[in-house]
């Protein structure tokens, strides 16, 4: 993973990111008892993968590269503006 960071150009990010990530991943999980904690959530992982699309784009990754990272900007945009009741 520390290798990939720094192919991304991204090495010093790379706690920041992972933290931001688990914290994003504990609101997920709350969001199904608190909605906008989880749409919250949700708004702040699809922003990070346009993002991680976007880093992808600039260092020329391949379209299946780039496809894990287009599915989750995807699924969290659903989950954001939609995937939890109010």
């Amino acid at each position: 993973m520390r290798r990939e960071f720094i192919r991304y150009r991204l090495g010093a990010q790379r706690v920041w990111v992972g933290l931001l990530q688990w914290g994003a991943g504990i609101s997920l999980l709350a969001g199904m008892w608190v909605p906008w904690m989880g749409q919250a959530a949700a708004g702040g992982l699809a922003l990070m993968m346009l993002v991680a699309v976007g880093v992808r784009i600039q260092i020329r990754d391949g379209v299946w590269q780039t496809m894990p990272a287009l599915f989750y900007l995807m699924l969290n945009a659903y989950l954001c503006l939609g995937g939890f009741e109010s």
